[in-house]
């Protein structure tokens, strides 16, 4: 009999997240009942927002102890209860730390069958089109803007720059390494890269934005978010993506002083977003995506373990800054 494991949460951690928060058990296969999918997963998404849903309910339910670790894959139909998939189709699910699932039907975003198949997880998932929507429709990047995005070598980072870039749009980075700094100017056409951990980040910036900044792609909030707003330009715009800086304190991070003062007097638009409310226009971006890398316009950076066994490894890593664009997991 083929067994299931899955990844159980163990502990909620007060403080950063340690491997032993979690445990392996084995679980029967499930059995796919009517309108339902049996699935295997493929590539799981490693995404710091998982450690968010661990803290408390944000735009999803909160993640408790003895559940399924939450996860979103690509993965395969093993078996069909639904006439919309056969055997051998490809899914994106929001699916769990586990090898196999029987879903909803209904749940399930079909996927071409393409080589890589990560790249459905990258650059035409969650990642490249959360950077697509967050710059086109949230901030309104046009030709000619200064664009500043923090975590810019993470998984949406590094393709929000590249996308600001081939709008047109003057790109500055915030990431936290030389090598990474490096990485985004020399390979991935950023126009200068500032090193956060270096300090003085206000000062960086000023250097690096001599003309202020028109749009700001925010994925980190905290300290970065307040040091930014009081360098926007009058009508700038804020898409806030993320606030990875708080997500593995264990605590939610207070705001940012002197926001309302800021969005008054600069007439500031700060609008907060998640990919799933533009799934109407998904299919528009991914084929505006897919015509970008086959032109050479988008470099796809994958960080990729092997190994169900590694996703806990592969989280903490995530949160500890390892990654170079987007991480995931190969389960199969």
């Amino acid at each position: 009999m083929t067994i299931n494991r899955q990844f159980i949460i163990e502990r909620i951690p007060s403080g950063p997240l340690t491997a032993d928060c979690f445990r392996i058990e084995h679980a029967e296969m499930p059995v796919p009942q009517e309108g339902e999918v049996l699935l295997k997963a493929r590539y799981m998404s490693i995404d710091a927002a998982s450690r968010a849903w661990m803290q408390g309910a944000t735009y999803r339910d909160a993640l408790g102890t003895e559940s399924i670790m939450a996860g979103r894959a690509v993965a395969e139909v093993v078996e069909s209860r639904h006439p919309d998939f056969q055997p051998g189709d490809l899914a994106f699910a929001e699916f769990g730390w586990q090898e196999y699932a029987a879903l909803p039907a209904t749940a399930l975003r079909k996927q071409p069958n393409q080589q890589p198949l990560s790249h459905l997880l990258s650059v035409y998932g969650v990642s490249g089109l959360t950077a697509y929507f967050g710059l086109l429709e949230v901030a309104q990047a046009k030709a000619g803007d200064t664009v500043v995005i923090s975590a810019a070598a993470g998984s949406v980072g590094h393709f929000a720059g590249q996308i600001a870039r081939l709008l047109g749009c003057r790109v500055v980075g915030i990431a936290g390494s030389k090598a990474k700094c490096d990485w985004l100017t020399g390979e991935l056409g950023f126009d200068a890269v500032i090193n956060y951990k270096t300090g003085g980040l206000a000062e960086q910036l000023k250097t690096a934005c001599p003309d202020g900044i028109d749009v700001y792609f925010d994925n980190v909030g905290g300290a970065t978010l307040e040091v930014v707003l009081a360098q926007m330009n009058l009508h700038g715009r804020i898409a806030c993506c993320g606030a990875v800086s708080s997500y593995d304190s264990g605590q939610p991070e207070h705001g940012p002083r002197g926001v309302p003062f800021l969005l008054v007097v600069n007439r500031l638009i700060m609008r907060g977003f998640i990919v799933s409310d533009f799934f109407a226009q998904m299919d528009q971006a991914q084929a505006q995506l897919h015509a970008w890398v086959e032109q050479g316009g988008i470099k796809v950076a994958e960080d990729i373990l092997d190994g169900f066994e590694s996703l806990p490894a592969a989280l903490i890593g995530l949160l500890n800054g390892e990654n170079r664009g987007k991480r995931m997991v190969k389960i199969a």
